[in-house]
């Protein structure tokens, strides 16, 4: 298994995507090519991809690096494995690689929200060294 960030766009890479959202959302949508593009396109977001050793893209994680006046701060999104492959290790190697990039690109903290529901991936986060925060969080969809 290894992971890769992702540098440019193919069939492959919308099919696994076609495939893997809907896994993590529960709907049936997922970024098409142009969405895909405009994301790798980005300095600051880093699409990474897990490969078997098929070639098959079984998970993915976006890191996204951002400034603000105190630090540099980075937020892992999308996190989702296919479903055949869970418990294998594979979510565990996409963070770390997460992290290292993170770390090496000079962030100070990395922050991500999960449900409380995603009971695996909770214990995975913690076991990586995340804190749960005192705090609340709030959206306003747009």
């Amino acid at each position: 298994m290894q992971v890769k960030r992702i540098t440019e766009i193919d069939n492959n890479v919308v099919d696994a995507f076609k495939r893997l959202m809907p896994q993590l959302t529960g709907r049936d949508e997922w970024p098409s090519y142009e969405c895909l593009y405009k994301i790798i396109s980005s300095d600051t977001t880093y699409l990474f991809v897990a490969i078997d050793e098929c070639g098959d893209i079984v998970g993915s994680l976006t890191l996204v690096l951002y400034r603000i006046p105190t630090n540099l701060k980075g937020m892992i999104e999308d996190v989702v494995v296919d479903a055949d492959v869970r418990g294998k290790g594979v979510a565990t190697l996409l963070m770390s690689h997460a992290i290292e990039t993170a770390r090496q690109c000079g962030a100070s903290k990395l922050e991500l929200t999960s449900k409380p529901s995603r009971i695996a991936a909770n214990k995975m986060y913690q076991k990586l060294g995340f804190e749960i925060r005192d705090t609340n969080f709030y959206r306003l969809d747009l």
